[in-house]
């Protein structure tokens, strides 16, 4: 029996066994959308807000990753096209317009060779297969990493250069990426540590951490904090720590890099919403921290925790999870695909407008998702098509 491959999360590809394999091993997927309509975020041609999974209208089978940001989306096809809709104010579709989409449309720099993208608070990041990185969109705190805070409309490449860029995390006005040699590079807002350079003051191009270290594997921002695990298993995280969303149990903001509560050496990814943080370990068991006022934390209370806890679900299943602005979306290793949190906008797809502080199911149901992606209020996933049906 073949393996088949699950899902790509913030640059990074797991197969069913969690075995590194190369990205040409992803089989098609659909694409889904789901809550805030505003400005064209979900992509179906409409300005309807939705409590069901719909299909973009560009519609195909052939998805690979998306990634979800304020009030819009971008996606990279199996042909390696780059795609993006929804809020275009800051140039941020990266298609030379500061207009809105309603529907997909492909990045001014155009080509066929994109590999993983993020997006961040009005402003995009992605890489290509050749290993170059690529921002545009908004860049008044200098989270374009090109040496200036001048907004852009069309990509442009961060002034570090270089053709060893592995994995990138958008969170609201900073940026974050990790390369092949396993160092961390941070660029934008600095406002309470989010570089975890050691400083408060913004950076134009991309800078280390305070922590250094050449061990990096993941990282995952959040809107005014980041958080990364490094390949030894620790779990690091730094910046605004209201709500004790860094898990270090305090509410002390963090210039530097520092470990959670919870300590260990077996954290397998992890991500950064509005106000709260969601990581899973190496045996699928699934933690959250931080801000709980609409249930984000999955624990059944909508209290906010400065340390991690699991969710009411328990299990030991989890494969992949993306925090949105005030929700936050998992997958399981049996392909389904759960929500909990703020529903105001229908975000959590299960049909209602009414948040959980528990997981549920989402109204499509069904066990072949493969990678879901959280914005500010609205939600994207894709779904698995097994290759031997």
């Amino acid at each position: 029996m073949p393996t088949f491959y699950n899902y790509t999360q913030d640059g990074l590809i797991y197969s069913f066994d969690d075995v590194f394999v190369p990205a040409d091993a992803f089989r098609e997927g659909n694409l889904f959308t789901w809550g805030d309509f505003t400005s064209g975020a979900l992509g179906d041609n409409t300005a309807i807000t939705r409590s069901i999974p719909v299909t973009t209208f560009a519609g195909g089978s052939n998805w690979k990753q998306v990634s979800g940001g304020r009030n819009h989306c971008a996606s990279i096809k199996t042909d390696g096209t780059l795609w993006t809709w929804g809020y275009g104010g800051h140039g941020q579709l990266g298609n030379n317009t500061s207009a809105n989409r309603l529907t997909p449309v492909t990045t001014f720099a155009g080509g066929t060779n994109w590999k993983q993208v993020s997006f961040g608070a009005f402003r995009c990041t992605a890489i290509k297969t050749d290993g170059t990185l690529w921002t545009w969109g908004r860049g008044n705190s200098g989270q374009l990493g090109n040496n200036t805070t001048t907004s852009k409309s069309t990509p442009v490449t961060t002034f570090a250069g270089g053709t060893n860029w592995k994995q990138v995390s958008s969170s609201g006005y900073f940026c974050a990426a990790i390369k092949t040699d396993g160092t961390l590079w941070t660029w934008g807002s600095n406002a309470n540590g989010t570089l975890g350079d050691n400083t408060v003051t913004d950076k134009f191009t991309p800078v280390t951490t305070f922590a250094g270290g050449t061990n990096w594997k993941q990282v995952g921002g959040g809107y005014s904090y980041c958080a990364a695990i490094k390949t030894d298993g620790t779990l690091w995280t730094w910046g605004n720590n209201g709500y004790g969303k860094l898990g270090d149990n305090t509410s002390s903001s963090r210039l530097t890099p520092v470990t959670t509560f919870a300590g260990g050496t077996n954290w397998k990814q992890v991500s950064g919403g509005t106000d709260h943080c969601a990581a899973i370990k190496t045996d699928g068991t699934l933690w959250t921290w931080g801000r709980g006022n609409s249930g984000q934390l999955g624990n059944n209370t909508t209290t906010s925790k400065s340390t991690p806890v699991t969710t009411f679900a328990g299990g030991t299943n989890w494969k992949q999870i993306s925090c949105g602005g005030y929700f936050c979306a998992a997958i399981k290793t049996d392909g389904t695909l759960w929500t909990w949190g703020s529903a105001g906008s229908g975000q959590l797809g299960d049909n209602t407008t009414t948040s959980k502080s528990t997981p549920v199911t989402t109204f499509a149901g069904g066990t072949n998702w493969k990678q879901v992606s959280g914005g500010r209020n609205h939600c994207a996933a894709l779904t698995f098509i097994d290759p031997m049906l």
